[in-house]
């Protein structure tokens, strides 16, 4: 009889001892994933953000930008916040390597999905996430728009 071991939610002290190297997950995520998934990689990126962010335990924006830098994703940082909508930033070293390498086309749907799920989290409404790429000033832009 096998024994399941019960699933430990990432934290920032756990994440942090993860060992990653960019060109490695850069490398699954834009040919292997979209060869797997074909036309809708995008759209499950997204979901698989979602489920990344349910697997961790982040409960303040601080952890949330944290978690992005320890993740390699880049230094996330909050821009504008309305009634209804969140302007989100995405910059940074990696942010720069990713947009001006000619290898692959680059998004960041797993990253809005991922931020969609802990911004629920964190303020208890659902939101959805978009991003804009801003290649000439080298950043992303992300709006969180409430559901």
């Amino acid at each position: 009889m096998s024994v399941l071991k019960e699933s430990t939610k990432l934290d920032l002290h756990n994440i942090s001892s993860l060992v990653a190297t960019g060109a490695g997950f850069d490398f699954l995520r834009y040919y292997t994933l979209p060869d797997f998934l074909g036309n809708d990689a995008p759209y499950l990126l997204y979901y698989m953000g979602k489920n990344m962010a349910r697997q961790t335990s982040i409960h303040t924006f601080d952890e949330l930008y944290e978690f992005f830098q320890y993740m390699g994703w880049g230094e996330l940082s909050l821009l504008n916040e309305k009634k209804k909508e969140m302007v989100f930033q995405l910059s940074g070293h990696i942010i720069e390597k990713r947009l001006f390498q000619k290898l692959y086309k680059v998004d960041f749907r797993l990253e809005c999905g991922f931020l969609a799920e802990i911004i629920q989290t964190i303020t208890e409404n659902t939101y959805e996430c978009l991003e804009e790429i801003n290649e000439k000033e080298k950043i992303i832009y992300i709006t969180a728009m409430k559901g």
